[in-house]
């Protein structure tokens, strides 16, 4: 990101790890190798007092000429002992001539050939005699058996800021701790009143770059003992200086820092300060941050004794957290049993899920759920409307259809849940099958609320004033700086996101089971469906011969013997005509039915607002004299049989007109939606519905709701549409109310997404 011509991502990319230079309150030395022979490839500029020799003939020689006698022969003994490590490990205490008491570090790296270079650094311990291990030992046994007698997150945070001021003498110490966006909140502060109290403010990311954060995890110490310092450069060999990039020195504990974090230091009016890093399971969890007013020095055994107290802060808090997500698990996979146990028993089994909805909300600690399974959608607790279900489980969908999806902010996602970001603002969201749209969703309502940052975070770089893009210096404002944050929900824990997922294997588990039962019920069924339709072709057949005949010959005995007929003998014969004319008609339906299942599809492109022209033009005689309000919605061109698509719409509409016909006036639409693997068309009426209770029924063959005194017809209609729209790979369903209407609705997949030619089975 730019403003101008400045570069605010600069500090982000720079190799504060190769800074090339040190702190002044101290000297660094670099030896090639790691026994008494290496050379000395690189030293800081002030290391004469450390050196046998003038730093220009010293670099090149190899340890024992280069260094002190008194440092020589401690270094020696220390190589000497074993490998050396990859973190500062304390030598020995020396007096330098003329330059003071220091405490001699040692720590080894590899240089960018892959070869060992052993790192010595002197710090300065001038007025820190009280600062060494044997005072510091007793004031941090003290600290720990505090923290020790502590459970409470905020006790241990707070008795840990309190410790290491009492051991360091900052005039304050904060304790901060971030959050998944490497924001960093204040959660425990000790001060003496001479520096502003921080505490619940916010920092912004940008406060600690991505490369700094890396440094914090690595190195968990750093001292800044005087922010005004100027850097000490390191001096190599030409060939070092030459060809290989700056000494690393992630590990020394006199690295120079960013003069960007300088500034942001001196803008803070903090002369020194030192950090502690706390870790969590190998991952960045906080800082203990240290500041002062003036300059200040810490000793390497304070800093150690810091540390101590941070790494046994880390242990009590992970155990903390640990156990609370241990038992946050064992309630949501108890919650989860119960889930599944409902499943077993439900039918269809995904309803199990909604018969404890409690249980549902609870399992995800949300206030709304949905379970839009196939085409059913069931809302439990305060949701989005069902419409607004539906096109939230086409948006995830689209996205590929992701096995698991969350967020805490879905209005940033999917800008149309800003309508119902009060209910969802929050989603998780689990597939539960792979065959069709189906999803388990969980919601939870947007949560407003105030964050205080300390400074304006839109804030965190500007010009320093050194003319017109020369340079960036951080924020001169630490002044609390208000936020409402909108448009979020309180975010998913892992314990839920892992749950969830385990809910989905299992939920698939059943799927596939199911799925399993369903194909060898399926096999069995379409042989036993092969043997009925070559049966009831057949006796369809065969037996309409025999019907003609009973109506033929009845016909004729009333033409030919009327005169010797009684009047009841009359009846009689109208009863065998009337009867036999049924009988012939259920014939042919039932052999139009059976054919229809061994007849081979002939797809190709059907227009669908002609074939409703046609099928309407048709049907014209039932509607004759009828007031009948039509509403066709603009069609799409379909891919289908046109013979097929014909007997669909014909039953379709004629049922609509038949069931409408006490209506004054009937109010007849046909539509269509578009997803993105099918076309959902419909046909609604006004008439007289249905209990939805019985949908089931409705394709079913002889199945029918309603009387036949009331609306004639014998029950095949509805399920020759069913076995028509399953041929083409699609699905059928209705929705009707008593007396209030009926909607029938058909699918057809788009190209390429067909399901296989089902024509041996039937429902």
């Amino acid at each position: 990101m730019t403003v101008g011509d400045l570069d605010l991502d600069a500090c982000s990319r720079e190799p504060i790890h190769r800074p090339g230079s040190i702190q002044p309150h101290g000297m660094l030395l670099a030896f090639s190798g790691s026994d008494a022979g290496a050379p000395l490839i690189q030293a800081s500029a002030n290391a004469a007092p450390a050196l046998s020799l003038p730093l220009a003939q010293a670099l090149g020689q190899p340890l024992e000429r280069a260094l002190h006698p008194q440092i020589a022969t401690a270094v020696r003994s220390f190589l000497a002992a074993g490998p050396v490590p990859s973190r500062p490990v304390p030598v020995i205490l020396t007096e330098l001539p003329g330059a003071g008491r220091h405490q001699l570090l040692a720590h080894a790296v590899d240089d960018a050939a892959g070869d060992r270079v052993v790192i010595l650094e002197l710090e300065r311990l001038d007025g820190l005699e009280t600062d060494l291990l044997d005072h510091v030992y007793p004031r941090m046994r003290e600290a720990l058996e505090r923290l020790d007698a502590l459970n409470a997150p905020t006790d241990l945070l707070s008795c840990a800021a309190q410790e290491v001021r009492a051991l360091t003498g900052f005039d304050r110490v904060l304790i901060y701790r971030f959050d998944a966006d490497w924001h960093g909140t204040v959660v425990a502060e000790d001060g003496n009143g001479r520096l502003p109290s921080y505490m619940d403010l916010r920092f912004p990311a940008s406060d600690i770059p991505t490369q700094a954060r890396e440094l914090y995890r690595l190195n968990r110490q750093r001292l800044i003992p005087d922010a005004g310092y100027a850097p000490v450069p390191l001096v190599a060999l030409p060939p070092v200086a030459e060809g290989a990039p700056p000494l690393d020195l992630s590990f020394s504990v006199l690295r120079s820092v960013s003069p960007v974090h300088v500034q942001y230091m001196r803008n803070m009016e903090t002369a020194s300060s030192m950090s502690v890093s706390i870790l969590l399971h190998g991952a960045l969890w906080g800082l203990v941050s240290c500041h002062h007013h003036e300059p200040k020095a810490v000793s390497y055994a304070v800093r150690s004794a810091c540390d101590l107290i941070a790494q046994i802060l880390s242990v009590r808090i992970a155990a903390v957290e640990d156990r609370r997500d241990a038992e946050h698990r064992i309630a949501l996979q108890a919650i989860q049993a119960r889930l599944l146990a409902a499943m077993a028993q439900a039918d269809p089994f995904i309803a199990g899920l909604t018969e404890h909805p409690d249980d549902l909300l609870r399992f995800a600690n949300a206030s709304g759920a949905a379970v839009v399974f196939e085409r059913r959608c069931t809302l439990v607790g305060d949701t989005p409307t069902e419409e607004q279900v539906r096109g939230l489980v086409d948006w995830l969908a689209a996205q590929g259809e992701p096995e698991q999806f969350e967020t805490d902010s879905l209005p940033a996602l999917y800008p149309a849940a800003a309508d119902f970001e009060g209910k969802a603002a929050g989603l998780l969201a689990i597939a539960v099958s792979k065959l069709h749209a189906s999803y388990v969703l969980w919601f939870r309502p947007e949560v407003v609320r105030t964050v205080r940052w300390g400074g304006d975070p839109r804030k965190p770089l500007a010009r320093d004033g050194r003319g017109q893009g020369q340079g960036l210096s951080p924020r001169a404002s630490f002044e609390t700086w208000k936020e409402t944050v909108r448009h979020r929900a309180l975010p998913w824990t892992a314990a839920e996101r892992d749950t969830a997922a385990a809910l989905r294997h299992a939920v698939i588990g059943i799927v596939l089971r199911k799925a399993e039962e369903l194909a060898a019920l399926s096999r069995e069924l379409a042989r036993s469906n092969k043997e009925l339709e070559s049966f009831s072709y057949s006796v369809s057949h065969d037996l309409r011969a025999p019907f003609r005949h009973i109506v033929g010959y009845a016909e004729l005995l009333q033409e030919l013997e009327s005169d010797r007929l009684s009047d009841t003998g009359k009846r009689y014969l109208n009863v065998i005509v009337d009867a036999a004319n049924s009988a012939g008609t259920l014939v042919d339906n039932l052999l139009h039915f059976s054919q229809m299942g061994r007849s081979e599809l002939t797809p190709v492109s059907v227009d669908m607002n002609t074939l409703v022209a046609e099928v309407r033009e048709t049907l014209a005689p039932d509607t004759a004299g009828r007031a009948i309000e039509w509403d066709i919605a603009p069609l799409p061109t379909v891919r289908g049989d046109p013979v097929m698509m014909r007997l669909v719409l014909q039953n379709l509409l004629s049922n609509a007109i038949k069931y409408s016909r006490n209506r004054e006036p009937a109010r007849i639409a046909m539509g269509c939606e578009d997803r993105p693997t099918e076309t959902i068309f419909f046909v609604r009426d006004n008439g007289v519905g249905f209990n939805q209770a019985y949908e089931k029924k409705l394709f079913g063959v002889f199945q029918r709701l309603h009387r036949n005194e009331e609306f004639e017809g014998i029950g095949i209609g509805l399920a020759n549409v069913r076995r028509a729209v399953d041929r083409h790979g699609g699905r059928t369903w209705a929705d009707g109310r008593l007396d209030k209407g009926a909607i029938f609705y058909f699918t057809l997949p788009k190209a390429g997404t067909a399901k296989p030619d089902l024509r041996d089975l039937d429902e």
